[in-house]
């Protein structure tokens, strides 16, 4: 209930922001607005375990679905795109998209995600299908963060900045498995709270 309730209100209150970054991306660099990409998200173990054993050895780690985010980058060629992080210098990252990511305004169209419950508010960050597939092979527990709905903001985003390298993510991954095992509503109302600091002072953003 708490995450509909934000999720709508959020939306709502938005719409005039969302419609000047709309118009901003238009305006400044050509391609779409919007940019959806796959991520894993909850992993329902209970689910996997009664599907054919054809399936479980194609386990992705998870429920896969389609994220959505304002564009920040300008759009790559025909099979040139990449499951790869961005860095603070990343020459795809447009001027626009910069200020959206320090923002981290660019993660406003994910409470669509969290309406039709791909996502929850607060959660681990949702990780693309190959670099999750990597990740969970060099870090122990990595993929014990999908025991909970992935979210837009998490202990590890308001405790950190973006990943840009394993040792980031190490960090992250010890800061999301705190999350899991003392997730509550408290927990979620406390984590909201600590990111609009977050996203005002642009702690880690870029």
């Amino acid at each position: 209930m708490i995450n509909v309730v934000v999720a709508g209100f959020g939306l709502l209150a938005s719409v005039p922001l969302m419609v000047i970054i709309a118009l901003a991306i238009r305006l400044t660099s050509r391609g779409p607005i919007f940019y959806s990409q796959t991520r894993v998200g909850l992993d329902r173990r209970g689910e996997r375990a009664q599907q054919p054993a054809s399936r479980r050895r194609a386990d992705m780690g998870g429920r896969l679905f389609r994220i959505y985010k304002f564009r920040t980058m300008g759009v790559q060629p025909a099979g040139h795109a990449q499951e790869v992080w961005a860095t603070p210098d990343d020459p795809r990252i447009t001027t626009l998209g910069r200020v959206l990511r320090e923002f981290r305004l660019d993660e406003l169209p994910q409470l669509w995600n969290v309406l039709v419950g791909d996502m929850n508010i607060v959660g681990p960050r949702p990780e693309q299908p190959a670099i999750f597939a990597q990740l969970r092979e060099q870090i122990k527990g990595y993929d014990l963060r999908q025991r909970v709905r992935p979210g837009i903001t998490g202990w590890a985003q308001v405790n950190h900045s973006y990943d840009q390298c394993l040792d980031d993510v190490r960090r992250k991954v010890s800061l999301d498995l705190e999350y899991v095992a003392r997730h509550s509503v408290l927990e979620d109302l406390r984590i909201m709270a600590l990111t609009v600091p977050v996203m005002v002072g642009r702690k880690g953003g870029w």
